[in-house]
């Protein structure tokens, strides 16, 4: 399942006549947080078996998850609680990338250039810090490994090969796709961030791949001495 912003609307796997079914579940799921069978069964005016089925089918897609039970007062076997999974917040639409874009115009309009790009800067200076450190005569691959790594667990789907005599790291995502386009300035960040991790690694290439922005950042054979 996945949200369409043109269509405004739900495109779940499965024929059609149930993907109304199942968006109307994972709404009611957002709207209160939580809901058992009977409840939802309740609010779809269907029969709670129909209901089960189409939870397997959003819980084997990881956008539902069981969430507790709730016992009853009186007698009678606790029922089962349903929930969105964290997977499940990329179904709504996002406005991240418009307000990141909003931000750094204001600042843009605000700041002298110089101001700017420092501040880009200090962040690359502060994420870079996050990194591990590298160990003495640490070989090249191993510091290679855990850049990679670290920029993976930031969005960047990082990977590193060597090739024609020298390294190469590959950022296959930039996580700040839909931004960077209008604002250069973190490009240059992403560069700066390199050069803390890697001292002298250059952006050779930066295209798109698969719609998504994919650089490569070269370290020359006199820099991969081990």
């Amino acid at each position: 399942m996945c949200y369409d912003p043109i269509a405004k609307s739900f495109v779940i796997r499965g024929g059609e006549d149930v993907q109304p079914i199942r968006r109307r579940i994972v709404e009611i799921l957002k709207e209160n947080g939580s809901a058992t069978v009977s409840e939802l069964a309740e609010q779809l005016g269907m029969a709670q078996v129909s209901v089960r089925h189409h939870l397997d089918i959003l819980m084997g897609e990881d956008f539902v998850e069981a969430a507790g039970v709730r016992r009853r007062d009186g007698a009678g076997r606790p029922s089962q609680m349903y929930a969105l999974a964290p997977a499940a917040q990329k179904l709504f639409p996002q406005r991240y990338a418009a307000l990141a874009g909003d931000v750094i115009s204001q600042m843009k309009a605000a700041l002298p250039a110089a101001e700017v790009r420092g501040l880009f800067a200090r962040l690359a200076a502060r994420v870079a810090r996050e990194a591990p450190d590298p160990g003495l005569d640490q070989p090249v691959e191993k510091r290679l490994e855990e850049v990679t790594a670290f920029l993976t667990d930031k969005g960047y789907n990082a990977r590193w090969e060597q090739r024609d005599g020298h390294f190469e790291i590959h950022a296959c995502n930039c996580p700040y796709l839909g931004v960077a386009d209008d604002h250069p300035e973190l490009c240059m960040m992403d560069q700066m961030l390199i050069e803390h991790l890697v001292p002298d690694a250059v952006r050779r290439t930066s295209r798109a791949l698969n719609e998504t922005a994919h650089c490569v950042y070269v370290l020359e054979p006199k820099t991969t001495k081990t």
